[in-house]
């Protein structure tokens, strides 16, 4: 997948949806669909869905955004692509914009969610990061919980982080980062609220590793440990937003920047604190 955002509108009502709970604690519900077309296996997700509204968010777009973001940074992750799309749901037509993923497995590869592995191979007593920690996934672990800080990611719950085993080789590793829709500006669904939102607000968060705040969770990183990105610069304000300005209003697009920008510069003095 080259092309990030693919604004000329493509005809995608072959598609099948599927709806899969909203952990968000808000209305609607989240649609899933795949296709093979060419061999190759495309995942397909749209933002928040009312059977009545319609489709109501832009979590679509927050993925796009995370995506160019962890690139910056230098993060694993899954790219996405956004792309303009009619879409048909219970037989109603809908134009809007989804996001499509690869297959990040590899030849001979499974996935299972960290809470379902975590519930058949814990020790006794052991807390979810303790046995992440015993299983040598510290580095990628530090790196989430930044990472969610700074797009201040509400729903890193158990399913949202997988592992992917390769029986043959008897390997066990962490998927890429994937699924950072519900983080930025997720719940707001007017100007008016992207206005009156607090960038620096420390929300509740779920977080399968740590507590409900993602700043708490910041100190839960050993001083020894500190992860190292590729700084976040001015300049990238560029890159995180192309081809966007016709996607969501310049309100969103200025508000998601000033709170990655702040959030980045907190997170550069928490560094030089420690």
């Amino acid at each position: 997948m080259q092309t990030k955002v693919i604004l000329e509108k493509k005809d995608l009502t072959y598609l099948s949806w599927t709806k899969i709970q909203n952990t968000s604690g808000t209305t609607g519900s989240f649609l899933k669909a795949y296709s093979d077309l060419g061999g190759d296996k495309v995942y397909y997700k749209l933002s928040n869905y009312d059977a009545y509204k319609g489709i109501i968010g832009h979590e679509c777009i927050n993925e796009l955004i995370a995506d160019r973001l962890l690139t910056i940074l230098d993060v694993e992750h899954l790219n996405y692509q956004l792309i303009h799309a009619d879409i048909l749901i219970d037989g109603q037509l809908h134009e809007t914009y989804l996001c499509a993923s690869s297959d990040f497995k590899k030849r001979n590869e499974s996935k299972i969610a960290i809470d379902t592995y975590y519930q058949a191979e814990r020790e006794s007593g052991e807390k979810p990061l303790d046995f992440c920690l015993r299983h040598d996934w510290s580095e990628y672990i530090w790196k989430m919980i930044v990472v969610d800080y700074l797009i201040l990611n509400r729903d890193r719950h158990g399913a949202n982080i997988e592992v992917v085993r390769n029986s043959k080789e008897k390997t066990l590793r962490l998927a890429p980062l994937f699924d950072h829709g519900l983080s930025l500006l997720c719940s707001c669904k007017n100007e008016d609220a992207v206005h009156a939102f607090d960038i620096m607000a420390d929300k509740p968060v779920q977080c399968f590793v740590g507590s409900s705040s993602a700043k708490d969770n910041l100190n839960l990183i050993p001083k020894n440990s500190i992860p190292q990105f590729n700084p976040l610069k001015e300049s990238d304000y560029e890159i995180l937003f192309a081809g966007l300005s016709t996607v969501i209003p310049q309100a969103y697009i200025d508000k998601i920047w000033e709170m990655l920008w702040r959030r980045w510069m907190f997170y550069e003095d928490f560094c030089n604190q420690r």
